[in-house]
Parts: C-alpha cells; structure tokens; sequence
C-alpha cells in the first residue's frame, strides 16, 4: 500500500457546519479521521495531502447515539474529529474535496 493511500484511511472527510466555520476563521480545519489514528499520524496525513504546514491537532471522540431502525434499537458509529490548526499563511479550502 503507498504511503498516500495510508494517508487517506486516516483522513476520512473534511467536516463543514457552523461550528467548523466559526473553527476556520481562527486557522483550524475540522476532518473526520480513523478512530485508531492519533496526533502525528493526523499531523503527517494533512502535511502531506495539502502541502501545509500543521501547527497542532486536537482530537475528540463522540460516542454514538442509540437511535431507532426500521422499529429495531441500533447503535450508530463512534466518531472521531480532528481540529488541525494551521501555521500562519497556510490554509485548506474544504469545498474542493480531497
């Protein structure tokens, strides 16, 4: 496997709602990774996918919600995000796709 596709297993999808937008006025970038993946794995992907430099990254994991399917009790996914905040002078346009 290359190293580019291991950096896409840990990046899954750039995340956009209010939240994330407010994030993006102060530098930071939201993406939903691998929930296995951690800091430098994180940090090593975003530099090498979009050719910027990565200042930090937070994580956070949000436990699924027990939700009703089709009148049965399910479980939905855990999920993990991660805020990556960015040097000064770099930035990510998410609306392009990776």
């Amino acid at each position: 496997m290359s190293a580019k596709a291991e950096h896409y297993d840990v990046i899954r999808k750039p995340i956009v709602t209010e939240k994330s937008t407010m994030a993006s006025e102060s530098g930071a970038v939201v993406f939903e990774v691998d929930i296995e993946a951690n800091k430098p794995q994180i940090k090593e992907a975003v530099e090498s996918l979009f050719g910027v430099k990565v200042k930090a990254v937070n994580t956070t994991i949000t436990k699924g919600k027990v939700k009703r399917f089709r009148g049965q009790p399910g479980k939905r996914k855990d999920v993990k995000k991660a805020y990556v905040t960015l040097e000064e002078g770099n930035t990510i346009d998410v609306t392009t796709g990776l």
